[in-house]
């Protein structure tokens, strides 16, 4: 499975295969055209409450994390568009796009772990 992320801001590589976002919110200052998406899987994205609660605090981190991960257990959108992704990432290379400054404390971070761990179960 090639399942990697980027920040949304990086420009668009031709190793970047299919391009998804995966906020629930449109990056800031970005047009759609500059974005050169394939797709926006905003159901994906933490719940509104989740994200305003984690706010982007690294010691909220671990517990956004297990709580999100929940989340992708549970929500049917959630759960839809995971299968969604692990059929694309099976068949192609899949870059999940995010807008957070931290290359590692997001949720798009969280969710490749998850969708990695879901390929090696």
């Amino acid at each position: 499975m090639s399942i990697k992320i980027k920040r949304i801001y990086e420009p668009a590589d031709k190793n970047d295969g299919k391009r998804l976002l995966v906020d629930r919110l449109w990056p800031r200052g970005l047009t759609k055209q500059k974005a050169r998406l394939d797709g926006w899987l905003r159901d994906i994205a933490p719940s509104p409450e989740l994200r305003a609660w984690f706010g982007h605090k690294s010691e909220r981190f671990d517990v956004f994390a297990q709580q999100y991960r929940t989340e992708l257990d549970t929500d049917p959108l959630k759960q839809s568009a995971v299968q969604q992704l692990l059929e694309l990432g099976g068949a192609e290379r899949v870059t999940l796009l995010y807008a957070a400054k931290s290359a590692t404390i997001n949720h798009a971070a969280v969710l490749q772990q998850y969708l990695q761990g879901k390929v090696e179960a």
